[in-house]
């Protein structure tokens, strides 16, 4: 049924629904592709941080763990990911644990350009259902020491350069976002 004003109202308000869909799409897209709302520093440590709790999620809950969308304000990051019950108080601890110590490590993360190809052979992992270009930007999270990666995401960036300088994580909140998807909350002290 349409709307029961006239019909130059009517156009207005669909044109400008679909300006608004489409500026949250290009939003959100720019939101996975690395595109923060700013590059302050501490928007930088909590990108990162968000790279490692990701590891996190998948080590503690498993590789069924996908990232469907986050956003990263100076406050906080906010993750959404595929799950499908409430994270115990033992898991949330567990991943709280894993992201620390790998901070406490001081681990480098390096950047490379590489064929998207290359970058799943080697592992990484993207945003659930993303489509990547033939090209794609790809960040490690690594112990120079002995070759473990930690991390390898697909991502526009920016991150810090080794993980010593993202302070004290802790996640406030984990919630159901949707059917099959949890939303955590996270801050960095």
């Amino acid at each position: 049924m349409g709307l029961v004003f006239g019909d130059v109202q009517e156009k207005e308000f669909h044109e400008n629904l679909v300006s608004h869909q489409d500026s949250s799409r290009t939003s959100s897209a720019g939101q996975f592709k690395g595109g923060l709302a700013s590059h302050s520093d501490k928007i930088v440590r909590l990108h990162t941080a968000t790279h490692l709790m990701n590891a996190a999620l998948r080590q503690v809950l498993g590789d069924d763990v996908w990232q469907k969308g986050s956003n990263i304000t100076e406050e906080r990051t906010r993750f959404d990911f595929t799950h499908d019950k409430k994270m115990t108080p033992e898991e949330i601890a567990a991943v709280e644990a894993l992201v620390n110590d790998w901070i406490a490590r001081d681990l480098t993360v390096k950047k490379e350009i590489m064929p998207q190809q290359k970058a799943r052979e080697l592992g990484a992992v993207g945003v659930f259902g993303e489509k990547y270009a033939d090209e794609v930007s790809i960040y490690t999270v690594y112990d120079p020491k002995t070759n473990e990666v930690i991390s390898r995401e697909f991502c526009g960036g920016p991150h810090v350069e080794h993980t010593g300088v993202i302070g004290k994580f802790k996640i406030q909140k984990e919630e159901a976002s949707s059917a099959g998807v949890r939303r955590i909350k996270a801050v960095i002290e």
